[in-house]
């Protein structure tokens, strides 16, 4: 585990402190180490990164003191699921709740925020009821968590679980339209700092890997990921963005940074790009 200090606990032991926790008080970073995380078997054949998993378990351990027989499943999900976490990823976790008791809910924000303090957490807290309809409502974020997940604790609530066929053309039309107005707002505001604009190209990643992965589900076709289903839709439906961009958009996520006079032209790539698939998409909709 790449470790930065040591801090002492009861007894005169001492514990190491890995690197995402290095910055916090030694109090808190020594509650957020904890014990090993229930994991099932294909999870554990594919374990967590140390500091990762320092994190997680006590918060695990600590969402299921909270919430008792309410929690029904503990789900991490995205880059990290995957053992692909770069600079600009967040640690994804999706809370299923039988109900939602505030009361319980309270107890469990003191470690809620020392997991965000010690990393970049997203989280979510759904009702079970409410699965069907998010599924619909959010098609394409709700897709990719069920093919891009871990258990952490619980019921597997997600396998079998998919939207509509509507619901997923829904969801792509309004995914890819607000991130066209977003780029261009984005674009207008941070295009004169080149820094801040690579991160806003970084930060389109995700949308469209995941709508790429939607379509080519649409289509009956699949892909290993959502990465690889962007390249297969780009080189399908041609235009002048092509690798360039792509290779603009990898590079944006896993380094936040682009060459100098790249991100002007990398961000008006991405606006033609989610512009053309959205005219795809409508076409897929055709009757």
């Amino acid at each position: 585990m790449k470790c930065t200090r040591l801090a002492a606990v009861e007894g005169g032991a001492t514990i190491k402190i890995p690197w995402t926790l290095s910055l916090l008080p030694i109090a808190l970073a020594t509650q957020l180490v904890g014990g090993p995380m229930e994991q099932s078997p294909e999870n554990q054949a594919s374990p967590l990164p140390d500091d990762i998993h320092a994190v997680l378990s006590p918060l695990v351990a600590a969402a299921k003191e909270a919430f008792g027989a309410d929690l029904v499943s503990l789900v991490l999900f995205g880059s990290a699921a995957e053992g692909r976490l770069r600079a600009t990823s967040n640690v994804n976790l999706l809370f299923v709740l039988e109900r939602f008791d505030q009361s319980k809910a309270d107890s469990f924000r003191e470690p809620l925020r020392a997991g965000h303090a010690a990393l970049k957490l997203s989280t979510m807290f759904v009702l079970q009821s409410e699965l069907h309809a998010s599924f619909e409502v959010f098609a394409v974020k709700f897709e990719d968590i069920a093919k891009r997940h871990r258990l952490l604790f619980g019921q597997d609530v997600l396998s079998g679980l998919a939207a509509s066929r509507q619901a997923r053309l829904g969801a792509l039309r309004q995914l890819l339209l607000n991130l066209s107005m977003r780029l261009r707002e984005r674009y207008m505001a941070t295009s004169l700092r080149e820094e801040q604009l690579a991160r806003v190209i970084a930060e389109a990643a995700a949308p469209l890997r995941s709508a790429a992965a939607v379509i080519l589900d649409l289509e009956g076709r699949r892909a290993r990921s959502p990465k690889e289903a962007l390249e297969t839709l780009v080189r399908d439906i041609g235009g002048t963005f092509g690798d360039t961009v792509l290779q603009s958009l990898s590079q944006a996520r896993e380094e936040r940074l682009l060459a100098p006079g790249a991100a002007a032209a990398a961000a008006g790539g991405l606006m033609e790009l989610s512009k053309t698939m959205r005219d795809y998409v409508e076409r897929l909709a055709k009757p």
